[in-house]
Formats: C-alpha cells, sequence, structure tokens
C-alpha cells in the first residue's frame, strides 16, 4: 500500500473518529428509518461482495448517486477492487468461488435527507487452485468504513464513502516471478515444539485470536486490551506483531528488554510500535534472523540454498517486512500456508487473517523475510 496513501487516509479515519467512534457496538433498528438503511446497508454490501466474485458491475450502479463526484468515485473504487482481485488471481492460478460480507454498524446519525454511518466489514473470501483438485479454502479481511447516505423518494443511495482498503492497489502492477512461471510452492510446515525463548504456537493462535474485525478472527473480532489501539495513531501493525511475539501471557513470549517492551496501562516503546525501529531492534539484538529481501520475484525465485525461494524457509511465526520507498511500511505475521503452500498472514490496520502474503502490494513493494530465533 502507497504509504502516503496510507497517511492522507488515517488523517480522514481520525477526522472521522471524531464523530463516530470505532469500538463495534450493534444498532438495533428502532425506527423505520433505521432499519430501511439497515436494509439498504445489508444489500449494498452483500452485491459488492459478490461483484468480487462475479463481477456484475450493473447490479450496484443502481445503489449510488450518479453524476456526484464522491459517489461515482466510490464506485470506481468497487470495480477497480474486483479488478484487481481477479488479475491477482489469474497470475497465481487461482479463482475466487466465494464472498461473504458481515456488516456491523457503530454508529447512525440522521441530518435532512442524510444520514452518517460509521460501520466495520468482515469479509470472507474463498478461492481455490485451477491446477488442484484441493478443496477450497477462506481468508478474511476486515475494513472499517466512514459513509453518507442520501434519500432519494422511499429509499436510500450511497452519496459518499471512504475506507482503508487492503485491496486498493493497481490491477496492472501485481507482481509475477522472473520468468513467469508457477509460483514453487512448497508443503505446509507442522506443528512446532516451543523454543527455549519463543513459543510458536502460542504465539500463532494469538495472531489468529486478536486478527481484529478479519472474517475467521477470534475475541468476538476485538483486539486485546490489554493494548493501546495505534490504528488512529499511524497504524497499529508493529504493535500488534509485537504483541504477537512478545505477550507474555499468550503469546510467543520473547522476554522484552528495556528497548523493546510494552508498558502496560501506558504505552509502548519506540522499538516495540514503530516499523523501521522495529526491524532494527529484531536484527541488532539478535531475536530475528534476515532470510532474505527484494522484491516479489527475488524472494520466490529458486536458487541454490533456497530450491523453493526464500520465502519457502519462513516458519508460521516468524514475520514479514513490507518496504515501500525506502520505508518499512508495514509488517505481517505468518500464520500457516494454504494448501498449495502460498504463505498466510495475519495483521492489523487493514485487518487480515490467513491472507495470501502479497494480496495486496505491487511490484514496487520489497519484503524483508525475517525469521525468529527460538
Amino acid at each position: 500500500m502507497n504509504k502516503y496513501k496510507f497517511r492522507i487516509g488515517m488523517i480522514i479515519l481520525l477526522l472521522v473518529c471524531v464523530f463516530f467512534s470505532m469500538e463495534p457496538r450493534k444498532i438495533v433498528a428502532n425506527s423505520d428509518e433505521e432499519h430501511s438503511v439497515t436494509s439498504f446497508l445489508n444489500e449494498l454490501y452483500a452485491l459488492r461482495a459478490n461483484l468480487l466474485i462475479h463481477n456484475h458491475q450493473v447490479q450496484i450502479e443502481q445503489h449510488y448517486v450518479h453524476g456526484h463526484k464522491a459517489s461515482d468515485y466510490a464506485m470506481r473504487q468497487e470495480f477497480k477492487r474486483a479488478e484487481y482481485l481477479h488479475t491477482w488471481g489469474e497470475k497465481r492460478g487461482i479463482r475466487f468461488n466465494d464472498a461473504k460480507s458481515d456488516i456491523r454498524i457503530t454508529r447512525i446519525k440522521f441530518d435532512g435527507d442524510l444520514v452518517r454511518i460509521s460501520l466495520v466489514q468482515s469479509l470472507k473470501l474463498s478461492y481455490f487452485y485451477l491446477q488442484s483438485y484441493a478443496p477450497s479454502q477462506s481468508f478474511g479481511i476486515g475494513t472499517r468504513h466512514a459513509l453518507t447516505l442520501k434519500k432519494k423518494d422511499h429509499g436510500w443511495l450511497l452519496y459518499k464513502e471512504w475506507y482503508l482498503d487492503p485491496l486498493e492497489e493497481n490491477p496492472n502492477l501485481i507482481p509475477v516471478t522472473s520468468d513467469g512461471s508457477a509460483l514453487p510452492f512448497v508443503p505446509n510446515h507442522p506443528d512446532m515444539p516451543p523454543g527455549a525463548k519463543y513459543n510458536r504456537n502460542r504465539a500463532i493462535a494469538y495472531a489468529n485470536k486478536y486478527a481484529g474485525i478479519a472474517w475467521g478472527a477470534g475475541n468476538r473480532h476485538r483486539y486485546n486490551k490489554s493494548y493501546k489501539d495505534y490504528t488512529l495513531a499511524g497504524g497499529d501493525c508493529t504493535n500488534f506483531a509485537s504483541q504477537v511475539i512478545g505477550d507474555p501471557k499468550e503469546g510467543g513470549g520473547l522476554p522484552m528488554t528495556s528497548k523493546w517492551r510494552y508498558f502496560y496501562g501506558k504505552e509502548g516503546s519506540e522499538s516495540w510500535i514503530r516499523t523501521d525501529s522495529f526491524h532494527q531492534f529484531l536484527i541488532r539484538s539478535g531475536y530475528g534472523r534476515m532470510i532474505g529481501s527484494g522484491f516479489f520475484r527475488d524472494i520466490v525465485k529458486p536458487t541454490e540454498k533456497s530450491p523453493h525461494g526464500a520465502v519457502s524457509q519462513l516458519l508460521p511465526g516468524d514475520l514479514i517486512g513490507f518496504v515501500m520507498h525506502g520505508d518499512v511500511d508495514h509488517f505481517s505475521v505468518v500464520v500457516g500456508y494454504d494448501n498449495q503452500g502460498y504463505p498466510l498472514v495475519n495483521s492489523h490496520t487493514a485487518d487480515r487473517y490467513r491472507v495470501p502474503f502479497d494480496l495486496g502490494w505491487d511490484k514496487h513493494t520489497k519484503y524483508i523475510l525475517i525469521h525468529i530465533r527460538d
């Protein structure tokens, strides 16, 4: 994801949150108007999920205000994300066959013929490999939305919308292998016994439990309340990665240090919450070891040292850093592999649960593969 777009998005989200709390709270319709809004939104988001699979644009066009700049833009973004998902699947030998949407309205405010809404969406996407008889498998994405509806006759239309979308990338910039061949998938890694310092299985369980509003996550789609949520302060991805490997009660249990630690009841240290500082700490402290780095084509390319590509050396419980414009922009936690060996990751901002590691990133992204020492 483009860091500039992310920062602008964070500013917009912060302004939105002045009026709308992001804590999920189901609004029970107590009037005909609220009921009609809820029905409209459930239909709209179900159609948008269907768009991702079947690309039926006509079905959602009638739900937007044509000729209104913000509404037209919001509609085009849905078309673009559907194109991105289809194109990514084609380049990976994957076909998406199902999408299910669950929305939870957190705030709703009527103002004349407009209604301003804050909601969260848990999206489940299912796919299968074209050259395999293996059953389909699923992953989850969670997004936070701020939108305005406009009343028309006896119904509603989407007037404007904003959300930080992990699929908002250019479909023409999806990376491929250096020679265009299929990815060198590897068998799944088995569960690993606890190490002397790092309990991988507990770290993975933590990442799955606290993956937020993404479909598939546990803890009723809530983050761990013992930690501050940094979503509105530049992103919560590094804070989450630190929790996964360092939480002493449920996570991997890596010992905290004077530089890398969380002060409960307060905040995390610079190395705990900031991507670049976290990366530097992992390598300098010896907690992490660099397995490889480079563009997509580099980390999947078979070599004498890594016959299945450097990415195949990652174990569940390891980390992937995402570099844009020379800066570490994001961290994800490897939680496993799909049935063809594709590395799957969890993260915060936007929330991901068992998502293919490069989905939502483009060919300009560099990857840092970090093995956490046991």
